[in-house]
C-alpha cells in the first residue's frame, strides 16, 4: 500500500512541478515524465525509505521526544544526503543522461537541493518519529512531500 502511495504521490508532484511551476499546460504535459516520477516512487523512494524507516526504529527504539530527535538528526544526517544523491542519480539515468551528464547534473543541482532539503524536513520528520506509528511514517511523508515531490521533479527535470 505505502508503494503504491509513493508512486501515485510522486506522479502528482511532477504534475503540480509541470502545470504549475513550469506552466506547461495541459496540451505541453510530458506525461512520460509523470511516469517516470512514478516508476522512481513505486521501484526506488517507496522501498528504499520504507526500509529505512524500519532499520531507523530498530537502530533508535521508542518514541520520546529524545528519540525522535535523535531518529532526526541520523535521518537527516545521514540517510538523506545519500538519499538525495541516489535519487539525483537515478532520475538523470531514467532521463537517458550519459555518466558523465548525469555527474554533472548531480553536482549542478546537489548542494542546492540539499540546503532546501534542510528548511523543509527536519521539522517534519522530528514530528514524524514523535507521534506517527511506524507503518503510517512513509505515507505521511509522502503526503507532506506532495511540495517536495514537486521541486525534486522540476530541479531533476530541469535540463
Amino acid at each position: 500500500w505505502a508503494l503504491l502511495v509513493t508512486g501515485a504521490l510522486m506522479g502528482a508532484g511532477d504534475v503540480i512541478a509541470q502545470q504549475l511551476v513550469e506552466q506547461r499546460g495541459l496540451r505541453g504535459h510530458h506525461c512520460p515524465r509523470t511516469l517516470k516520477m512514478m516508476a522512481i516512487g513505486f521501484c526506488f523512494v517507496g522501498p528504499v525509505v520504507g526500509s529505512w524507516y524500519r532499520i531507523l526504529d530498530r537502530l533508535i527504539p521508542g518514541n520520546t521526544k529524545v528519540v525522535a530527535v535523535k531518529k532526526m538528526v541520523l535521518d537527516q544526517g545521514g540517510f538523506a544526503p545519500c538519499f538525495l544523491g541516489c535519487f539525483l542519480a537515478v532520475t538523470g539515468a531514467m532521463n537517458g543522461l550519459s555518466v558523465q551528464d548525469n555527474w554533472s547534473k548531480i553536482q549542478q543541482d546537489y548542494m542546492d537541493a540539499l540546503m532546501t532539503n534542510y528548511c523543509i524536513w527536519p521539522p517534519v520528520q522530528i514530528a514524524n518519529f514523535y507521534f506517527v506509528p511506524l507503518q503510517h511514517r512513509l505515507a505521511v511523508v509522502q503526503c507532506v512531500a506532495i511540495v517536495w515531490n514537486c521541486y525534486l521533479s522540476w530541479k531533476a527535470n530541469r535540463m
